[in-house]
């Protein structure tokens, strides 16, 4: 990245930050770089100066989740001091499906499926910055990420076969991991996790599902052209809806409302049973709530482009389907969050789901964008008197088809998949610290279920470790 660039990305998060902070000293023509400390907004930056205390597991009172969208570890913290990264500049094996290895890597195509001639025509097999041609304050393509996909450029834990199974193999060895993002700020306050793994294989479908249910939701009598047809050559592959047995896995649309107009009633999974998080913390009397940016507007019939049906687990299950008191109760548009910290009736468990230009999602948001949203969302807690006994997880869906250098552990049929970021904020977090301990998106369930004495929903949230090393806490 260029100084010129890095200087207005810098000056942009603290023209961004001081609109929504109220910061002064911010004008449009500022070039010179902003401090780590003025990128924190005013609460945010008092409470990262507050000396840590250690206090006992019950004193959790608030678990916040923020769940983002579609980075690996290496593409954004691959050079962060301490962690176990690979940044720019590494060769890297990538081999043709069915073996010889690969000599460069096509040119990138842009969020509109065109090449994008930001980019070279061709890219050595070298990690590099993507910051060199498309800023962190704009837009790149996106990537495949499919369940099969993933699986075969995992290849066993070799790692190499990325950009032969992608629709975009320029881009799977780009990082951001030079750019002064605001969640980096987080990390260097609080705990950044860097052997967290999304726990399902391929996108954000099946990996929601894992952040309630730790399951794969059956899809019995799927509609015959639905199925997929696995295949090591990617000519004959089909990475579709559901598996040959009948699980979905890739993007599906549920019977409840809200999914997309148009899509055949036959076309949509039947209502869920599966046991959820949610019925857990229900049986408990345990407040929660799923707030959802958009949510009031997808319910009305009229979505924003950006909302992803496939982002709303709980709207696949029967116990919140439409009408159900449940779902009045519990499913939110994430507008309500901003009155429920006024109120005083933050619940005891918070699932937040950003609007698509929020969720920092390759093709149709930046990074910038979606980091300051998740920044003022914390900032927006951390001005509360809730902030004191609340844990808070930045995490992300899935890798969005990026390589890392990390193999994941093999557990089942369904994952882990590849590693991606996870930060752990507040009073409770260790301060300046990197974990390395082995961690899934289903840890985020473990915690829940150990704080709140709930039973585990299945085998793989039970042997997941709750984040016992990131927290200052007696257990």
């Amino acid at each position: 990245m260029s100084n010129i660039l890095r200087a207005r990305g810098l000056s942009a998060i603290a023209c961004i930050l001081a609109a929504s902070f109220t910061v002064t000293g911010c004008n449009s023509g500022a070039t010179s770089p902003a401090s780590g400390a003025a990128m924190l907004p005013p609460a945010l930056q008092a409470a990262s100066m507050q000396t840590p205390q250690s206090r006992s597991f019950n004193d959790i009172q608030h678990i916040v989740v923020i769940y983002q969208e579609n980075w690996s570890f290496d593409a954004l913290y691959g050079k962060y001091p301490g962690a176990d990264g690979v940044g720019p500049g590494t060769n890297v094996t990538q081999l043709a499906w069915n073996g010889p290895p690969l000599t460069s890597a096509p040119q990138p195509l842009d969020y509109a499926g065109n090449p994008d001639k930001r980019f070279p025509p061709q890219l050595p097999l070298t990690t590099y910055l993507a910051s060199t041609y498309v800023p962190y304050f704009d837009r790149t393509g996106d990537i495949i990420h499919r369940f099969y996909h993933e699986q075969y450029q995992i290849d066993h834990g070799r790692m190499d076969k990325f950009v032969d199974y992608s629709d975009n193999g320029g881009l799977v060895l780009s990082q951001y991991s030079d750019s002064p993002l605001p969640e980096a700020e987080l990390a260097k306050r609080y705990t950044l996790a860097d052997n967290f793994f999304h726990s399902a294989f391929g996108g954000s479908f099946l990996n929601h599902q894992f952040l309630i249910c730790a399951c794969a939701p059956k899809w019995n009598n799927a509609p015959a052209d639905y199925l997929s047809v696995p295949n090591k050559n990617p000519a004959k592959l089909n990475d579709n809806h559901v598996t040959p047995d009948g699980y979905a896995v890739n993007t599906s649309y549920s019977t409840y409302s809200p999914h997309p107009e148009g899509v055949s009633s036959d076309d949509l999974v039947p209502p869920l049973t599966e046991k959820t998080i949610g019925d857990r913390l229900n049986a408990a009397r345990v407040s929660w709530k799923w707030y959802s940016g958009g949510w009031d507007a997808a319910l009305a019939g009229h979505p924003n482009k950006l909302f992803q049906f496939h982002h709303q687990p709980f709207a696949y299950y029967q116990n919140y389907g439409d009408g159900t008191q449940l779902r009045a109760e519990h499913l939110v548009d994430q507008k309500q969050l901003a009155k429920d910290l006024a109120r005083g009736s933050l619940p005891s468990v918070v699932f937040i789901k950003q609007i698509g230009a929020d969720n920092e999602h390759p093709g149709y948001s930046s990074l910038l964008q979606g980091q300051t949203k998740t920044m003022q969302i914390v900032n927006s807690i951390a001005s509360t008197p809730y902030w004191k006994n609340t844990v808070v997880i930045i995490t992300y869906d899935e890798n969005g088809g990026r390589w890392d250098h990390v193999a994941p552990p093999a557990i089942d049929r369904w994952g882990p998949g590849t590693r991606v970021p996870t930060l752990i904020v507040g009073p409770f977090a260790k301060r300046h610290f990197v974990d390395h301990s082995q961690y899934e998106t289903v840890s985020i369930l473990a915690l829940i279920e150990k704080r709140f004495h709930l039973k585990p929903l299945g085998t793989r949230d039970a042997r997941a470790n709750p984040f016992t090393n990131a927290l200052n806490v007696t257990q």
